[in-house]
């Protein structure tokens, strides 16, 4: 090899090398980099001293003490309390180091306030904070059993993108201080709950059916919340018994099929005080039942909120006009429908609505909604299958013929 070609090979070696070592170095570091990381310092902060809250009356107020402690093993250069109260409850008066936001139900989720507290003072690590001044909660008119949620931060937390635009706080502000009462918690976040003293009436109203045989008609029903109260969370059922001697041939909104009964949810607005749910069946009137009678009536379970039983049922009855028409009417096509979820029940419903409907009960007839069709499409088509089921069958008959024919004439004439 000439000398000239060996002093390039050995320059490229040293290049590749030199290469190497300096990739070597960057894997190295980048594998020291998380390490380092990792052992940099942070604020751990916790909450306590949040009780709950009972015996509560609609109008009386109470008072939140949070004590924050650091369990890390940094200084937090600045803390913020956010408290979070459900629609029961509200803010008496909110500083004006503090704003406050309105967030609307959403996801399952129930409607809400916030109010979101800095304090500009460090808090050390081992060492036992708490506002100079409590921030006060009063309970509404409509509070029930309600929730109170208290959350500590060392970095701002940000507004809740789904409520209103942040409203600052108008009073004293009111700032951090060292305290000797109380311990440290073991959580950032803590919810406790909140009673009041209170009832909401839960009720249902029924509906008056009219229409002849044959008829389909719209059985509007309905569940409300007659207040004062909100309820946030139970697990009250709507249950449905159409009259004897008709057929549900579309199921309303959040309803679902148990043996000769339905059972319906709602959405968590209706619980609200004057909150309400729509359900609207199509029942068609397959023959005169003398005296026929459904029911709509909430489901058992306890509710201690809810002392006035007498508008828990309501009656479903039916006046069947005119005399019996030729024919036998076919059959039920009503199915079970999903299992309820949340979303809007409004909507229009479908079938012939010749009769009338009427409601009876603690309100009056209530508007229409959403319902869902039965399975499929056959039950819609009725009588028309049986013709064109004879006639595929006289086609076959008449093909059979033909090539029983054609095998006889070959038969006779070989070739």
């Amino acid at each position: 090899m000439p000398r000239s070609d060996r002093r390039a090979s050995r320059a490229a070696r040293a290049s590749r090398a030199a290469v190497a070592a300096l990739g070597a170095a960057g894997l190295i570091a980048l594998a020291a980099a998380p390490a380092a990381f990792a052992d940099d310092p942070e604020p751990d902060l916790v909450v306590s001293g949040v009780k709950p809250v009972a015996g509560l009356k609609p109008g009386g107020t109470f008072d939140v003490s949070a004590v924050v402690a650091n369990k890390g093993t940094a200084t937090a250069a600045k803390v913020w309390i956010t408290y979070g109260v459900t629609r029961g409850l509200d803010f008496a008066e909110v500083p004006s180091n503090c704003w406050t936001q309105h967030v609307r139900s959403y996801d399952e989720m129930p409607e809400r306030w916030t109010a979101v507290c800095e304090y500009d003072r460090s808090v050390q690590p081992g060492v036992l904070y708490t506002p100079e001044t409590p921030l006060r909660v009063k309970a509404l008119d409509r509070a029930l059993d309600d929730q109170l949620r208290v959350k500590v931060d060392w970095n701002a937390p940000a507004p809740d993108e789904n409520g209103e635009d942040p409203v600052p706080g108008t009073a004293p502000a009111v700032q951090l201080a060292e305290t000797h009462t109380g311990v440290a918690g073991s959580k950032r976040i803590v919810d406790v709950p909140v009673t009041t003293v209170n009832t909401a009436d839960f009720q249902v109203t029924g509906a008056a059916l009219k229409g002849s045989v044959g008829e389909t008609v719209p059985m509007k029903l309905r569940f409300t919340n007659a207040g004062p109260a909100w309820v946030m969370s139970t697990t009250v059922k709507v249950v449905v018994t159409p009259p004897a001697g008709t057929s549900v041939v579309k199921v309303a909104s959040f309803c679902r099929a148990d043996g000769h009964v339905y059972s319906c949810g709602m959405r968590q607005p209706a619980y609200n005080e004057g909150g309400h749910e729509n359900y609207t069946f199509q029942l068609r009137i397959d023959k005169r039942v003398p005296h026929a009678k459904g029911s709509v009536a909430l489901s058992t379970e306890p509710r201690p909120f809810d002392p006035d039983k007498t508008n828990d049922k309501a009656d479903i009855t039916l006046d069947v006009t005119g005399g019996e028409p030729t024919g036998t009417p076919s059959g039920p096509t009503d199915s079970p429908t999903a299992a309820p979820t949340s979303g809007s029940t409004s909507g229009s419903t479908g079938g012939s609505t010749g009769g009338s409907a009427g409601a009876t009960g603690g309100s009056s007839t209530p508007a229409d909604d959403g319902t869902t069709p039965p399975d499929g499409n056959l039950a819609a088509t009725g009588s028309p299958v049986l013709p064109i089921a004879g006639a595929a069958a006289a086609a076959m008959a008449a093909g059979a013929g033909t090539l029983v024919l054609v095998r006889r004439r070959r038969n006779q004439n070989p070739s």
